[in-house]
Formats: C-alpha cells, structure tokens, sequence
C-alpha cells in the first residue's frame, strides 16, 4: 500500500530569511507573504532556525520593562535576549527542528505535536531546504474525493485480500467515511479489511458491514505440537 510522504504535501517555494536580515525586514517579510514563520538559511541554503511570529513578539512583550524581576528564569531570560536582538540571527530558535524528504505524513504529525510547532522545514540528504510543511498541508490528505479513496481501497485492499471474492464484496464512500459490506472467508480477512482500509491516505472512519463463513479468533491448537500429553 502507497504510503503519503511529506513530498505529496509540503510547498516547495518557501520564503526564507538570511541571518543578517533585520528585525523590520522579518516583520516585512511576514506580513507581506501571510505566513507565521520562516526558515532562515545560509549561503548554501541549510537551514540554521526559524524566525516565527512568537520571536518576533518577544520585542513588544518585554519592551520598555527594565524590572530584572520580570526576566526571572531561563526561559524569560532568552525571551529578553532575544528581545534585544535586531537581526535574524539574534531572534531565530535555534538549532531548527526539521524534518527529511521521504518521512511517512504520520510520523510528521507526530513531531508537530510531540515539538509543539505549526510548521516544519523540509530537508534534503545533505540538510539543504526542500520546503516547508504545515499543520494545514497535513489535513489536505483528507480533501481527496471520494471516488479517489474508493480506487484506492478496491486497489490497494480488496485486491490483496479478497480477490477471489471481489463479486462479494462492495463498498461506499462518504465524506471520507468508507462502508465496507459483503462477505468474506473468514474473520481474520475482516479485521485485516478494516484495519489496511484504515490506513488508506483521506480515510476519516471505518464502518465493517463484512460478514464471514469461519471464525478463526479462537483456533485450538492441537496440545501435541508442544509435546503435552
């Protein structure tokens, strides 16, 4: 089955910033393309950070307040550095959490979340940008058709599984929600039905209509053949 990888999802013109780049020609440089982030690249265009729009608001945040109360603790006192610096390589975070061509879409969704961001720069085998993915690009995998998601599960799925049945079987597919009914061989074929269907890129839910001749989930396995009496 055809795994969706970042490349299928991830834009590939990405604004970026040079480290020299000042604090207002960051601030240009986001408004003026609607974006909440960008990389910033060196001369041979690695990726060193990204400057996002919480960097940025660090200036106003602690602006004007001198209390050294107020910058308590690691995390206020390299909000108030960051604060003072006028260019990108002052504000950005650093070392940039970024994600390699190739990465299952999956496995990007789960370094959004586990690292806390919106967006991650794309990489390629020398750590040069390829492009840039969003949250967003993520759930454009759920705005495929219908019709391409039952292709896919007929292809995919029935072809494996259920081949010498494919008269047998149908399946219905609603807004992502895929109905899969007829009659299958066993259960074990039901549940491996289910759970590849699943796993097919713009699936939302599973509803198992399939019934079967033989249930396999609890086969007795003859005591001799671990040489009990």
């Amino acid at each position: 089955m055809r795994t969706w990888i970042v490349d299928d999802v991830m834009t590939t013109e990405v604004v970026t910033a040079g480290p020299s780049a000042s604090y207002r020609e960051l601030v240009d440089l986001l408004a003026g393309h609607r974006v909440s982030a960008v990389p910033v690249t060196d001369e041979g265009h690695h990726v060193i950070g990204v400057v996002s729009e919480t960097d940025l608001l660090r200036k106003i945040e602690y602006g004007g307040d001198e209390d050294p109360r107020l910058f308590e603790g690691r995390r206020r006192r390299g909000g108030r550095a960051r604060a003072l610096a006028d260019t990108a390589d002052g504000l950005m975070s650093s070392p940039p959490v970024v994600v390699m061509l190739g990465t299952p879409i999956a496995t990007v969704a789960r370094m959004m979340d586990a690292e806390e961001v919106k967006r991650l720069p794309v990489v390629d085998d020398a750590d040069r940008l390829a492009g840039i993915v969003t949250r967003g690009d993520l759930l454009r995998v759920h705005l495929r058709p219908d019709s391409e998601i039952g292709a896919d599960v007929r292809s995919e799925v029935f072809q494996a599984l259920l081949a010498g049945r494919l008269e047998a079987v149908s399946i219905d597919v609603q807004k992502g929600v895929v109905t899969v009914a007829g009659h299958a061989d066993r259960w074990s074929t039901t549940d491996l039905v289910e759970r590849m269907t699943r796993q097919v890129p713009g699936v939302v839910r599973v509803v198992d209509e399939l019934d079967f001749d033989y249930d396999d989930r609890q086969i007795l396995v003859p005591a001799r053949l671990y040489g009990e009496a």
